[in-house]
């Protein structure tokens, strides 16, 4: 389903991602773990499109990336691909089922139909009682769960989470990777997750270690 094709990246005269190759299937979890500095974040940037690669392509069901430019570019990530950050980026003056429905508002889906499905993967996450409540009078690990239900507010192809339990304690942490396990197994679900966590990386279906700037 994704495919990206000797991707590098470089900083000024400084190389940070130097020539890596990746394929990853529909309803796989791929773990991308390696020590600080190896180029796991700038690579899940590039295949999430936040970022652009000096060389190289990436697909996503064999829609060139690398050739998306301005709103055609911000449209087809909206759509096709969610994210999870290690802080949750909830807008702190909306309501969980609110920061959920912003990125389906902006597809230009019926509201109703988008608060509709913000309800149901609220109440999946087991949030059903805190649906009204904002960011402040919810738990860190709530917090986390609301993010994850906007990642997939408009069914995306894919998600990716850029050390997702990273600011969690080991309870959350633990609960949110058998929430990434469960969304693949009942919605074929396809995530794509850079982590230093020891226990979440071999619960995916594959491990690509990086070390200065590749795939080892």
């Amino acid at each position: 389903m994704l495919t990206a094709r000797n991707v590098t990246k470089n900083y000024s005269n400084l190389p940070i991602l130097k020539g890596v190759d990746i394929t990853v299937s529909k309803g796989e979890i791929v773990t991308i773990v390696g020590s600080s500095g190896a180029g796991k974040s700038t690579l899940l940037h590039i295949l999430g499109t936040l970022d652009t690669p000096t060389a190289g392509d990436v697909w996503l069901n064999n829609v060139n990336l690398t050739g998306l430019k301005g709103n055609a570019l911000a449209d087809f990530r909206n759509r096709h691909i969610g994210f999870i950050f290690q802080f949750h980026h909830l807008l702190p003056e909306f309501t969980a089922l609110e920061n959920v429905c912003i990125p389906g508002y902006i597809a230009g889906a019926r509201k109703a139909q988008v608060r509709e499905k913000a309800h149901f993967l609220l109440e999946t996450l087991g949030l059903k009682e805190r649906l009204e409540h904002k960011p402040n009078a919810l738990s860190g690990g709530e917090q986390q769960r609301v993010a994850v239900a906007r990642a997939l507010i408009n069914d995306p192809d894919v998600v990716m989470a850029d050390e997702p339990t990273g600011n969690l304690d080991s309870r959350n942490a633990r609960e949110l990777h058998h929430l990434f396990l469960e969304l693949r197994d009942k919605l074929q679900q396809t995530f794509i997750i850079v982590t230093h966590n020891e226990e979440l990386a071999p619960m995916s279906d594959r491990q690509l270690v990086m070390k200065d700037g590749r795939i080892i």
